[in-house]
C-alpha cells in the first residue's frame, strides 16, 4: 500500500515528505524532483517568499545508488527563510518577547477556526502549518509517484484554463500543448493559449494595483491511463471520490470538477455522454470514445481516456489591503493581519494538483497491480495489458 504524509511549518527549519510502499527498483533522478519543485515556485504574481527559497529535494532514506529500495523514502526541503525566524519560532522555550504574533484572523484563512480548535491565544501556529508552503513537500512526494507512473507509461501534467474573469474559450487544449508548456524554462501563467495568457497577465496587474488577490481554475490531465483503475463496488474505492478529495485538499481549492462536470449538470444527456466506438488497432481493447466529457472516469473506474480533474482556486486570503477582523486579545474591530504573500498562485496550485493526482493514481495502480519490486509491478501490468488486448 502506498502511503505518504508531510510535516513541517512554513517558517520552520525544513519541510519533510515521507513516502512508504514505493516498490524497489524505481530510478530516482534528483534533477526531476528538483524540476517539479522549481515549477511549483514559478508564475506571475508570486510574492517575496519565492525570491528567498530555492527548493531542492534532499533524500535521506529509501533510495540508494539511484534507485528505490522498498523502504520508506524521506525527503527534506530546507526553508532558507528559517534564518530569519529561529528566534521567533524556536523548538525550545526561547524568548517570548521575540515571538511574532498573528493578532487578528484573516477572513478566508484557517486562522480563527484553528485558534478555536487548539485553544491558542493567537494564530501564529495555525498559520505555520496551514500555509500553502506545506505543498512543497507534497510536490516532492508527487514527483516520486510520477516516476512510478512513468514506468507504466502514464504522465500527469497541468495547465491554467481560467484566471479571474479571463478564461480559455473554444476547443480543448491538446495533450501535446500541455507537454510543451511543462518544458518552458520561464513560466508566466502556464496557459497554453498565448493571447489568453497575456490577458491573464493584465488581470494580475490590475489586481496587484488594487492590493487584492485573484483566483482561477487549473486542469490536471493524466495521459495514457489504462481502463480499470479504481472500483465501483464501494463508495470510498471509487477513483473519482479519491481524486476529488485529493485535489480539494489543496489550500484555497473550493471546488473540484471531473471532466465537464459543471457544464454537464446544465445539459441534456444526449449531449453529455461519450459515444463508444471500436478500432481494433487502438490500445486498451480497442474501445474508443468520440469525446471525453466524463474526464476518463465512469462509475468510479478509469475508462481508457485521459483522466481530467480541475481545481477551482479562490483568491488567497492574505491581502495587502486587509479586510475587517477582530483582535484576538481585545475583541475590538481591527484590520486582518498581513504577512508577505502572493497575488496569484493558480499555476503553482496546478503543479500541486498534479502531485495529488499522481499520488492518487499511483495508489490505484499499486492497488491493482501490486508488487514489492518494479519488475513485479510491470510484469503484472503487462499481463493486464495483454488481457485487454485479447478481450
Amino acid at each position: 500500500m502506498l502511503r505518504w504524509s508531510t510535516s513541517g511549518e512554513s517558517h520552520g527549519e525544513s519541510l519533510m515528505a515521507l513516502v512508504s510502499g514505493m516498490p524497489a527498483g524505481i530510478v530516482v533522478e534528483q534533477a526531476i524532483l528538483d524540476r517539479e519543485l522549481w515549477r511549483r515556485q514559478q508564475g506571475y504574481g508570486r510574492g517575496g517568499r519565492m525570491k528567498i527559497e530555492r527548493d531542492t529535494a534532499h533524500i535521506v532514506s529509501g533510495v540508494r545508488h539511484g534507485k528505490t529500495i522498498g523502504s520508506p523514502i524521506t525527503i527534506l526541503i530546507a526553508n532558507n527563510d528559517w534564518k530569519n525566524w529561529q528566534e521567533a519560532l524556536p523548538v525550545e522555550e526561547g524568548d517570548p518577547g521575540k515571538h511574532k504574533r498573528v493578532a487578528s484572523p484573516r477572513p478566508g484563512h484557517a486562522d480563527l477556526a484553528g485558534v478555536l480548535k487548539y485553544n491558542f491565544p493567537e494564530a501564529r501556529y495555525v498559520l505555520e502549518r496551514s500555509s500553502a508552503r506545506e505543498t512543497a513537500a507534497r510536490v516532492a512526494a508527487g514527483g516520486l509517484a510520477k516516476l512510478l507512473l512513468r514506468e507504466l507509461g502514464i504522465e500527469v501534467l497541468s495547465h491554467v484554463v481560467a484566471l479571474g474573469t479571463v478564461s480559455i474559450s473554444g476547443d480543448s487544449i491538446a495533450w501535446e500543448q500541455i507537454v510543451e508548456l511543462s518544458k518552458r524554462d520561464e513560466v508566466l501563467l502556464n496557459c497554453a493559449d498565448p493571447d489568453t495568457e497575456q490577458r491573464m497577465k493584465a488581470e494580475v496587474d490590475d489586481v496587484y494595483k488594487m492590493a487584492d488577490t485573484v483566483g482561477g481554475v487549473f486542469e490536471v490531465r493524466a495521459h495514457n491511463v489504462p481502463p480499470g483503475l479504481g472500483s465501483y463496488v464501494n463508495w470510498d474505492e471509487r477513483l473519482d471520490t479519491r481524486l476529488a478529495a485529493a485535489v480539494m485538499s489543496v489550500q484555497a481549492v473550493k471546488a473540484v470538477e471531473i471532466g465537464s462536470g459543471t457544464v454537464a449538470a446544465a445539459s441534456r444527456g444526449s449531449t453529455v455522454h461519450d459515444e463508444i466506438a471500436y478500432d481494433a488497432d487502438r490500445d486498451f481493447a480497442g474501445f474508443t470514445r468520440r469525446s471525453n466529457r466524463a474526464g476518463g472516469l465512469e462509475g468510479g473506474v478509469t475508462n481508457g481516456e485521459d483522466v481530467v480533474v480541475s481545481g477551482y482556486l479562490k483568491p488567497i486570503s492574505t491581502l495587502r489591503r486587509p479586510l475587517e477582523s477582530v483582535d484576538f486579545e481585545t475583541r475590538e474591530p481591527v484590520k486582518a493581519a498581513y504577512e508577505r504573500s502572493d497575488v496569484c498562485v493558480v499555476p503553482a496550485a496546478g503543479v500541486v494538483g498534479e502531485a495529488m493526482v499522481a499520488l492518487t493514481l499511483a495508489q490505484a495502480a499499486l492497488d491493482k497491480f501490486g508488487g514489492d519490486s518494479l519488475l513485479e509491478v510491470k510484469r503484472n501490468f503487462d499481463g493486464y495489458l495483454r488481457q485487454l488486448k485479447e478481450y
